[in-house]
């Protein structure tokens, strides 16, 4: 299959999805999806893992179907010209994390819109998302079932390796993987730089970029660099409509455990009732927290952000991401800023040296 119908057939898959979420997909008959499966997928994945409520797995399906566009596909692809050559195939193997729903879709679709074979490991607390999109996209188009395979074990037989995982499993993985061509990502987090002018709009599009998926993926905002003198109140108040995380077990229990910690160690922080916000250098905080920390100018605090860069996923402001968009990245954000499609475009990967 060329690249044209890789392309028809994720923006089919987007579309189909997004009627699917909309309710207003008829069962059909030639591709037998019935947006009955999907919905139970919705409502029942907190079951295989609490973080991920029925809210939070819509989120990341709508993220996913919305980009697959065939406008977003040929913009996207159009960027590289060695997708229009034959490629011979090689085996990829992906290793997917399970922090948020789907996460691991992105390197599922370079994998297959670059014309390789796909191996994926899927997360334990994450597959049946990802292997329900794969069915999917098979049904639409057949000739992605001999490219895809799932394992829950050990990657076996393959020519390189993409792997998402913590700062201590990217030790692991690259004693493994690092004789093959590989990308490896490590713990990264997410920034939000406030000047002080914001509107009403981008500060709750700041409260989405922090609360969403319980501030769990690495592109939710974790700390915000914030003008000398500025009233931390008006960004408590923009949060208010997400108050209801601490109806959640496992985010109250952060929450009440963070809070007892900072009550015993007799530190400065601020409690909104479910949300702690506490002045620190470092950029990751715990769930429940959001850390902050005051600049005296523009160019200190890019001076200093400069200098986390490689711990750094995205930069939210008025110049960067916009305000509420950090969970919703396009086809051409990549994780880490490594260009996945480049790395699999590598002629090594199909062992031409």
């Amino acid at each position: 299959m060329d690249l044209e119908d890789r392309i028809k057939s994720f923006a089919l898959l987007g579309e189909t999805l997004r009627k699917s979420l909309n309710d207003s997909f008829v069962k059909n008959a030639g591709t037998g999806h019935d947006p009955s499966l999907l919905n139970s997928l919705i409502d029942n994945q907190h079951k295989l893992n609490v973080w991920f409520t029925p809210e939070n797995v819509r989120r990341a399906l709508t993220a996913v179907a919305d980009e697959l566009t065939e406008e977003n596909l040929i913009r996207w692809t159009n960027s590289y010209p060695g997708l229009n050559e034959y490629i011979k195939p090689s085996r990829v193997g992906v290793i997917m994390a399970g922090n948020i729903p789907l996460v691991g879709f992105h390197d599922f679709l370079s994998v297959l819109i670059t014309g390789h074979n796909l191996i994926a490991k899927t997360s334990s607390k994450d597959d049946e998302l990802i292997i329900y999109i794969s069915n999917l996209l098979c049904s639409i188009n057949p000739g992605f079932r001999n490219r895809i395979e799932f394992t829950g074990g050990t990657l076996t037989n393959f020519n390189a390796v993409i792997a998402s995982g913590s700062d201590n499993s990217s030790r692991y993985f690259d004693y493994y993987f690092g004789k093959y061509p590989n990308i490896i990502r490590k713990n990264r987090n997410s920034i939000a730089i406030i000047e002080g002018n914001e509107t009403d709009d981008e500060l709750e599009g700041l409260a989405t970029d922090i609360f969403s998926y319980f501030g769990l993926g690495c592109r939710n905002v974790s700390k915000v660099y914030i003008p000398k003198g500025y009233d931390l109140t008006t960004i408590l108040n923009h949060c208010n409509n997400f108050s209801g995380v601490i109806s959640h077990s496992k985010y109250a229990n952060n929450y009440d455990f963070n809070k007892a910690v900072y009550l015993v160690n007799k530190e400065v922080f601020y409690d909104s009732g479910f949300l702690l916000l506490k002045e620190d250098s470092k950029i990751s905080s715990p769930v429940s927290v959001l850390y902050y920390e005051y600049y005296e100018s523009k160019d200190a605090v890019k001076q200093q952000t400069e200098l986390l860069k490689g711990k750094i996923q995205c930069v939210v402001s008025k110049h960067n991401v916009p305000f509420g968009k950090a969970q919703w990245p396009h086809l051409w954000d990549y994780a880490d800023g490594i260009d996945t499609i480049e790395f699999l475009l590598k002629k090594k990967l199909a062992g031409i040296l």
